[in-house]
């Protein structure tokens, strides 16, 4: 960890708030749908109040290296794990959760660590709004096999009948206090 925050600072990025000064034309992560969410949409998103854009971008050129969106989210009780459902309270229909809507990072800096710094700072940052904020877990909803096996990685959990996984906000708390 203290190894890829060193990196960070060597490479002169940080991760904030999507804004207009950044440049999102010149991101390529390879996917469209992940280049074209951040080129034409994710502005709009942010000011409809829809998901929240975090980008790790160079602090000297403004370029986007990589980035995540957060939102709220609330998934069915009956799309949980059995050993879990039986822990939640029967009277809830949906179970609140936090969105990790999407994640990419562009192929010039593959391979770097770069999406894991911005995993942790996702989890980090959605830990910490739990504690204001309810949410039970962190759902993705991975893009294709490959993003299936990064958050695998990270104890991602999958949920029955669905592509989507999670990781409850219980676990995260265990990695960050």
């Amino acid at each position: 960890m203290i190894i890829m925050l060193l990196s960070l600072a060597q490479n002169r990025t940080m991760i904030e708030l999507l804004d207009k000064k950044h440049n999102r034309n010149e991101f390529d992560c390879g996917k469209g749908l992940l280049n074209n969410y951040l080129k034409t949409l994710a502005g709009q998103d942010i000011k409809r109040k829809l998901s929240a854009c975090f980008v790790l971008a160079d602090k000297e050129t403004d370029c986007i290296q990589g980035y995540y969106t957060l939102s709220n989210n609330s998934i069915p009780l009956s799309c949980f794990p059995e050993p879990i459902k039986r822990k939640l309270p029967q009277s809830y229909d949906s179970i609140p959760t936090t969105l990790l809507g999407r994640l990419a990072v562009d192929k010039n800096v593959k391979g770097k660590g770069f999406g894991k710094i911005l995993l942790i700072d996702a989890l980090r940052r959605s830990y910490e709004l739990s504690k204001e904020i309810g949410s039970f877990a962190v759902v993705v909803d991975p893009i294709d096999k490959e993003a299936e096996l990064f958050y695998e990685r990270y104890d991602f959990i999958k949920l029955p009948d669905s592509e989507k996984m999670f990781i409850a906000i219980k676990t995260l708390k265990e990695l960050f206090e």
